[in-house]
């Protein structure tokens, strides 16, 4: 060690000089780089917004929960009813429930708004202790019925309400979410124009805990193949025929506590269900702060998601795969999204 340093000290001091500064060119040269890139950014930072609406359209929609900031909800054109029968079928929707008081009243109107003359209307309550009882009494003369006792968690409450239904067309619709206006009467026109039809869903609007709209799902029509990967069939707006439900068992699989839907589509593809995509907006799925599907998406959600790709598949296939076998639906869903945005005014495209 003490030679080594001799050694050193016989270094003239220029020789140093340069040696130094051959070592800190580099960092001299990343210094000014950053620099010139600061200031390209910050030249470019007002031009920004024009990038991002530039950028969006290539950008997926589905899955995505926020999408732009609140702005009032614009409800679609209620199409008039081509039915050339004066007989409906007997919709049969439940709502079940539990501790949502601040937004069933919400969802309770947009079903008896839709009007329509054949609904049976049930409400399953899992023995709430807010405002929920006093809403359900308010509006009790109105409603097939409503009952409030415990549970073991959604999926009983929705196999109960069910068994209590007899209408030929299902659905359920949850305690936050909403149905749009014509919707009822859009499915049924629907399914009686398309007898050999046996599931349908239409396109989705986001909605914040104030009903302002934060996005929209627009739907590039129905893909069997898709299912298998991820369920991106909006809730709300689905509907089925009974004779299908019959034959898949009569009830959701209550071992499910959030993707007991996704569960009933595979269930509903495997027994032959034909399905079908309307193209138009039916329902609006609520974003809150207390909802399940963001409080559980990433523990109990992924748990159910994994279970359901492993039956399946055979196996639990990581991001990637996933993200590769679903890239060409969301293709579709990118163009479609896009031509529905070049039929909006320009304020609104976004």
């Amino acid at each position: 060690m003490e030679i080594e340093l001799q050694e050193y000290k016989k270094i003239p001091k220029k020789w140093l000089a340069k040696f130094f500064a051959i070592i800190n060119k580099p960092y001299q040269l990343l210094g000014t780089s950053r620099i010139i890139l600061h200031i390209a950014f910050s030249a470019f930072r007002p031009l920004r917004p024009i990038f991002r609406h530039v950028a969006a359209p290539f950008k997926p929609r589905l899955g995505n929960l926020n999408q732009y900031a609140p702005r009032p909800m614009v409800l679609p054109r209620v199409i008039p009813n081509t039915q050339s029968s004066t007989i409906f079928p007997k919709i049969s929707l439940i709502t079940p429930s539990f501790k949502q008081g601040n937004f069933i009243e919400n969802t309770i109107t947009s079903v008896l708004n839709q009007e329509y003359p054949n609904l049976e209307y049930f409400i399953q309550d899992g023995g709430s202790q807010d405002e929920t009882i006093s809403v359900l009494k308010k509006f009790e003369a109105k409603l097939t019925g409503w009952v409030s006792e415990k549970d073991t968690g959604q999926s009983q409450a929705i196999n109960r309400g069910f068994a209590r239904t007899t209408g030929e067309i299902m659905a359920w619709l949850n305690s936050d979410d909403l149905l749009l206006p014509g919707a009822l009467s859009t499915v049924a026109d629907y399914f009686a124009r398309h007898p050999d039809v046996d599931v349908v869903y239409g396109d989705r609007l986001l909605i914040d805990r104030n009903g302002m709209e934060i996005g929209r799902w627009i739907m590039p029509g129905h893909d069997n193949t898709v299912l298998s990967w991820a369920d991106y069939i909006p809730q709300e707006t689905l509907f089925w025929r009974r004779r299908i439900w019959d034959k898949t068992g009569a009830q959701v699989d209550e071992s499910f506590r959030f993707a007991m839907d996704w569960d009933l589509l595979i269930r509903f593809r495997d027994a032959g269900a034909n399905f079908s995509h309307i193209p138009r907006f039916l329902g609006a799925f609520r974003v809150h702060e207390h909802q399940k599907t963001s409080a559980n998406i990433n523990d109990i959600g992924q748990q159910e998601m994994s279970r359901i790709r492993e039956k399946i598949l055979g196996r639990v296939p990581d991001y990637k795969e996933i993200r590769n076998a679903v890239l060409p639906y969301l293709s579709r869903h990118m163009l479609r999204d896009l031509a529905f945005r070049m039929r909006q005014p320009l304020k609104r495209a976004h």
